[in-house]
């Protein structure tokens, strides 16, 4: 496919963006000129003294840890109430919800369990605690998640679950996935860390499947610094998963003691502290998801009409994406094969901070390093071992991680104003992508 000639005409014409956009086609800030952005971005995360009282106030109480505070549990049945399940439990972060999760679900050595190769470490890191084999399925490169069309056929005798990613805030296909699960009875793990309020046909992602995870890391939606939740509606699995977090004590165990343990467990508990901040944070929680969907969306509506720009595409049955993150690909061609870490560095100088998001996670070197321990060569076998290296190759993930760039949710909560300064660094760069390619 031959680039696409650049000329002022061409990229004003293709473009059909509103004139006071059109107007922009100074010298890119990389090649001397100045940034479309000089001013910080909206920062994070937000707070007010209310969020400073409660910390007080859980300082001045001596409670600081849930055994003997109300905090914790307290925010526990707000946030169940809020996603529509029956229960949650708050976890010292998101990947300990998941560990809850792989625990409750009883997964162990000489398990399998499907995971996409699109996402935090963290999502494959649990399954290896486990010593289970992760089996991966190949992206969606349209939407960035999991490819569900592809899930069955990975399924075998070990799968003992399926972990959908709702990446970035967007659901993954669960009409697809949750049929599966049923079908085949295989449990449905919703890691929906990245999904605060997001929904798959107007309930609340994580909520759907036998239970959901949720991340409050700091660069998170919903955010207390560190910390994470499990929500399920299902009875047994959260008092499974309820005795792991508290290092093996029952949910009903009347006065504590420290004998008589329901299973083995790990302290994975949430401080009253963390308790606090989540109570008050969640207050802003809507108000801001708002801004992010109406700021994504103008966004989106502006980027689609340029050459070498496609921005995410949702499911029909994604009735609200929380974006934690807007995803966009790249494409070369677009830009006079302007490379995209040339883009990238171009719109680092505008004042424009984008990311080329992850690299395969299939690929990573660690994994065969863990996968050619003697744990798994005990457990697996190395002619199973083989086998897997051979058929977890995921190409169409290959050319998304080459493709991808995002923008941060901080970058959405601001004035529209934002979204057009973003719109405006890509066209000056678009149009003297031929001048950038020669300094790069």
């Amino acid at each position: 496919m031959e680039p696409t000639k650049l000329t002022r005409r061409t990229l004003l014409a293709s473009a059909a963006l509103p004139a006071a956009l059109n107007a922009d086609t100074a010298r890119p800030a990389v090649l001397g000129g100045e940034p479309v952005r000089k001013q910080p971005w909206a920062s994070w995360p937000v707070w007010d003294e209310s969020d400073k009282a409660g910390i007080v106030e859980v300082l001045d109480s001596g409670h600081w840890g849930r055994t003997t505070g109300k905090r914790v549990g307290q925010w526990e049945e707000k946030y169940a109430a809020l996603t529509g399940a029956k229960h949650c439990l708050a976890t010292a972060n998101g990947t300990s919800a998941l560990i809850c999760a792989m625990n409750a679900l009883d997964i162990g050595p000489g398990d399998e369990v499907i995971l996409p190769p699109y996402t935090f470490v963290a999502t494959l890191n649990v399954i290896l605690l486990q010593h289970a084999l992760p089996v991966f399925v190949d992206s969606d490169i349209e939407t960035f998640q999991i490819d569900a069309r592809k899930i069955e056929a990975r399924i075998t005798p070990n799968t003992r679950a399926i972990v959908p990613v709702h990446l970035g805030g967007a659901a993954a296909d669960l009409d697809t996935i949750l049929d599966i699960g049923k079908r085949r009875k295989l449990p449905i793990v919703e890691d929906a860390c990245q999904a605060h309020l997001g929904e798959w046909r107007g309930r609340k992602v994580g909520s759907l499947g036998d239970c959901g995870t949720f991340s409050f890391q700091a660069s998170k939606n919903l955010n207390s610094g560190e910390g994470g939740a499990l929500i399920t509606s299902n009875e047994t699995l959260f008092d499974r998963a309820y005795a792991f977090h508290g290092n093996g004590r029952a949910r009903r165990g009347g006065t504590m003691t420290l004998a008589g343990y329901a299973l083995n467990g790990a302290n994975l508990r949430l401080t009253e502290f963390q308790g606090s901040l989540l109570t008050t944070q969640m207050r802003r929680l809507e108000s801001q998801s708002k801004r992010r969907d109406d700021n994504a969306a103008y966004l989106a509506s502006l980027l689609e009409k340029i050459p070498g720009i496609r921005p995410q595409k949702l499911y029909p049955g994604c009735t609200r994406n929380a974006w934690h993150l807007f995803m966009m690909r790249y494409d070369p061609q677009g830009f006079g094969r302007l490379s995209r870490a040339a883009f990238l560095k171009a719109m680092s100088a505008e004042g424009i901070p984008a990311s080329s998001g992850y690299s395969p996670l299939n690929k990573e070197s660690f994994l065969d390093k863990v996968l050619s321990s003697r744990h798994y060569k005990r457990v697996f076998g190395e002619a199973a071992l083989k086998r897997w290296r051979e058929q977890n190759l995921c190409p169409q993930n290959d050319k998304l991680c080459s493709e991808a760039v995002w923008f941060t949710q901080n970058m959405l909560i601001g004035p529209r104003s934002d979204m057009d300064q973003i719109v405006s660094a890509i066209q000056k760069i678009r149009a003297s992508a031929a001048d950038i390619s020669k300094t790069a």
